[in-house]
């Protein structure tokens, strides 16, 4: 075969150069197999000879494709169907209190508030959750609550919301006894070690017998202070958090570095100023939160560490042996408006509080 042949069609000669008929436009024979279209007496239809046929094998070439003239169509628009959209916008804003290994309330908290299902699965959607830290220590199960906490996380992102956690002074006690456990550190008051420090604050020797490496990697990536809808959030209630920074990112970064170094004395001195508290309760309470908001923003603080029956002059104890403590069925607002305490004293029969904010006073 010379090469090219197929282009001049099968059979014939060498092409001659001629005004091209309307028969040499053939619709090939599969058109007419079907269907209704053999009927067709559309304008644009053409049939060929009924005498001429096509040896078996024939291939069609571009000589025997029939043309179609725009005018021989309906020219029909078809919008691209939309692309799924995302979730979007803000939904709402929640915080929840201190924990201290209390899952069982923590998941009856959440579930009352309509944030997870009876199976303890996210089902809030956009909503945004924040804990304000102290996820461990004194009550039963702290790092099933640091599980739980990590999988609404990833569930609650999947879902266009999110659920978020700051640094409490626990999760620094905690890495601390883990770290550097009877190290002799110095407290400022003689020696000290973290191992110490734990065991006397409620912690539970269960919780640091299940305690892994991802569960210290996500305690020593937490931020200690964020700002949310003009709330700004952090676990305790002392402005010592303008040693570390005069801005949320600073502070942030600071807190993280000082874990990373990994120095004893340097993470001590860290978790000490952190378990600070009552810096907003007294005379000139308000003055101190104003100059949190003042550097970091927002126009309200809101803050766990400090049980709700403490800030109202309560004696109590956290460790569950007064059993005068006052009934807390909500967040304690005080110094001049400015302040939101959210530890509901679970440690001291009191209630693990989630809330959502704004609150409406």
């Amino acid at each position: 075969m010379v090469e090219g042949s197929m282009t001049q069609g099968a059979g014939q000669g060498p092409e001659v150069e001629r005004t091209a008929t309307l028969r040499d436009f053939r619709v090939p024979a599969y058109v007419h197999e079907t269907g209704p279209y053999a009927q067709s007496t559309h304008p644009g239809d053409v049939v060929p000879p009924s005498e001429k046929t096509h040896p078996e094998g024939y291939t069609p070439t571009q000589r025997d494709l029939p043309v179609i003239n725009r005018g021989d169509t309906v020219q029909v628009t078809v919008d691209p169907a939309p692309a799924p959209q995302a979730a979007t916008g803000k939904g709402p804003l929640y915080v929840v209190g201190d924990v201290h290994g209390y899952l069982d309330e923590l998941l009856a908290a959440l579930r009352e508030q309509g944030l997870v299902d009876s199976a303890g699965q996210w089902c809030a959607g956009t909503a945004r959750l924040w804990f304000l830290g102290d996820f461990t220590d004194r009550g039963p199960d702290g790092i099933g609550v640091i599980d739980l906490v990590m999988r609404l996380s990833a569930e609650a992102a999947a879902a266009g919301g999110y659920c978020k956690a700051l640094m409490g002074n626990h999760e620094l006690l905690l890495l601390g006894a883990k770290r550097f456990g009877d190290t002799p550190v110095n407290s400022g008051a003689g020696t000290a070690t973290f191992q110490a420090a734990w065991l006397l604050n409620g912690g539970q020797k269960t919780d640091m017998d299940r305690l892994q490496d991802h569960h210290l990697q996500w305690m020593a990536r937490l931020d200690a202070v964020e700002e949310v809808d003009g709330h700004l959030l952090l676990h305790s209630d002392t402005t010592a958090y303008l040693d570390y920074g005069r801005s949320i990112e600073e502070v942030n970064d600071t807190v993280r570095e000082t874990l990373t170094r990994n120095d004893a004395d340097e993470v001590w001195d860290l978790f000490r100023k952190l378990t600070k508290r009552f810096s907003f309760r007294d005379e000139g309470g308000a003055d101190a939160v104003r100059s949190l908001l003042d550097t970091y923003g927002g126009t309200r603080v809101v803050h766990g560490h400090s049980p709700i029956p403490y800030l109202l002059g309560e004696v109590g104890s956290e460790d569950g042996e007064d059993d005068s403590t006052p009934a807390i069925a909500a967040p304690h607002v005080y110094a001049d408006g400015l302040a939101i305490a959210m530890d509901g004293g679970v440690t001291m029969a009191g209630k693990l509080l989630v809330q959502q904010l704004p609150l409406g006073d």
